[in-house]
This record gives C-alpha cells, sequence and structure tokens, in this order.
C-alpha cells in the first residue's frame, strides 16, 4: 500500500498512546536484540531503543515513504530496513524481544501468523503486540459495509478488506499452545476526541481507507470518499465527534 506519512502523523498523540502502554509491559534487560516489526516512520522505534540501553534494536517496515523519514533517528544500536513483515519472518534470526505496533493488522492469517512470530523468540524471550480490534472497530465496518455498494461492488469483485485481527481470548489460547505460561492479553478503548466528522475521516484515511481507494479507478475516489463521509455522518452527527477507538495489547514471554 501506498503510504502518506503526513497524513498518518495528522494524529500522532493519538496514534502513539497504546505504544506506551505496550512499552510499560515490556520487562527490561540489558544487551537484548530487538525487532519492531512494522515500524513506520521510526520515531516509536526510537524510544524503545532509548527505554534498553545496550540493547540492538531494529525496525522493519515495507514501506519506503514511511521509513524515509526514519533516517534521522537511525544509527549505533537502531536501524532500519526496507522489508515487509511477511518476508523477515522468512529469516532464520531469533531475538529476544519482538515488538510490533499497530502493524499486524495488516498480515493475514493470524492462526498461523503468530506461531511463526513465536519461533523468532529465543527461550526466555518476549512478544508484545499492540494493534486496532478492527472487528470491533465501527470506522472498519462502515467501510466493509461500503464497499458491498454498486458502482464499488461491481470493481472490487468480491474483494473486501475483512480483518484478520481474532479475539483476545484466541490470541491468548495461542500464546499458549506456543509455550507461554506468563501472559497478558487485553482490549482497551483509547477515546478519540475530534472536531468534527471530516476530522474522523482524517484520521481513517491514514490507515483503513488506504486499501480500499487503491482498488477503485481514479473516477471513482473522490465518490467512494463522500459516501463514505455521508455513513459517518449518520453515526456520527454529534459535534464533537467522540469516537471510542478499541485497540488490542498483548505481552508474553516464552
Amino acid at each position: 500500500m501506498a503510504w502518506n506519512p503526513d497524513t498518518y502523523n495528522r494524529f500522532k498523540s493519538e496514534r502513539s498512546a497504546p505504544f506506551y502502554d505496550l512499552l510499560a509491559l515490556l520487562k527490561v534487560q540489558p544487551d537484548l536484540n530487538v525487532i519492531d516489526l512494522g515500524c513506520g516512520t521510526g520515531e516509536l522505534t526510537a524510544l524503545l531503543a532509548e527505554a534498553l540501553p545496550g540493547s540492538h534494536v531494529l525496525g522493519v517496515d515495507s514501506s519506503r515513504e514511511m521509513l524515509d523519514k526514519s533516517v534521522k533517528t537511525g544509527g549505533g544500536v537502531l536501524r532500519f530496513e526496507c522489508i515487509s513483515i511477511e518476508d523477515q519472518l522468512k529469516k532464520q534470526q531469533q531475538w529476544d524481544v519482538v515488538l510490533s505496533n499497530a502493524a499486524l493488522q495488516w498480515v493475514p492469517d493470524h492462526e498461523t501468523l503468530f506461531p511463526r512470530i513465536i519461533t523468532k523468540i529465543k527461550p526466555g524471550g518476549q512478544l508484545l503486540v499492540q494493534m486496532p480490534a478492527q472487528h470491533h472497530n465501527l470506522t472498519n465496518q462502515l467501510l466493509e459495509e461500503l464497499g458491498t455498494w454498486e458502482p464499488y461492488a461491481d470493481i472490487y469483485q468480491g474483494w473486501n478488506r475483512v480483518s484478520p485481527v481474532l479475539e483476545i481470548n484466541r490470541y491468548a489460547e495461542i500464546l499458549f499452545e506456543n509455550g507461554s505460561k506468563s501472559m497478558q492479553v487485553f482490549e482497551k478503548i483509547y477515546p478519540l476526541v475530534l472536531d468534527d466528522v471530516e476530522a474522523l475521516l482524517t484520521w481513517v484515511s491514514g490507515t483503513a481507507l488506504i486499501p480500499y481507494l487503491e482498488r477503485l479507478p481514479e473516477h471513482l475516489k473522490s465518490r467512494f470518499r463522500n459516501d463514505y463521509r455521508v455513513l459517518l455522518h449518520q453515526y456520527f452527527p454529534k459535534m464533537p465527534v467522540f469516537y471510542p477507538f478499541k485497540r488490542i495489547l498483548m505481552a508474553a514471554q516464552f
């Protein structure tokens, strides 16, 4: 997908808040080898490196546009690489800490993805993951609904961006089945208070809206955005807009 870091960063503080909760679950130890899967612009990866003095931290992301913003934060024990999460997991290297903040929701088939990730963790190592609970978030549900309308359904030909995110009890089971007896898995609401629906549309434009627009011809993109705006107005008629954004956080040791 073609990410726009400027649009994504319009709500930098709101997008960063869950990362700090995730970081609080990290067991700090010296001399760790750490990987951040889907590091985006790398600013939060730099904070991770600061929290782990003496450790070596690698941030990976498939978006060159996002990583271009990370160059100024790199160097020393912190470095970045342009590679997809799937290709990174094909490598043999293991890590003391595998962290992923707001990225794994873009990778399909979590039933097989999470066991694969766990094989990349050294004995005694940690897994920390944060991602939106897309199946419980109304903005995602409305996008899925709009994708079934004409003329979009005719273009998508059965495609719809159904989220791979599972229920939290299933993630706990996967962690246990793959060797973790020490874990925290929970869902938390991060309230967004936005000026109006247009601000909410901008929020979604930085992430979930992207794959829907990419698959449309140019003459339908504005129409799709406008139809989505109408749907948002129906469900969020008040100003300011209060949106209870739900995210999943998990930390496990193996």
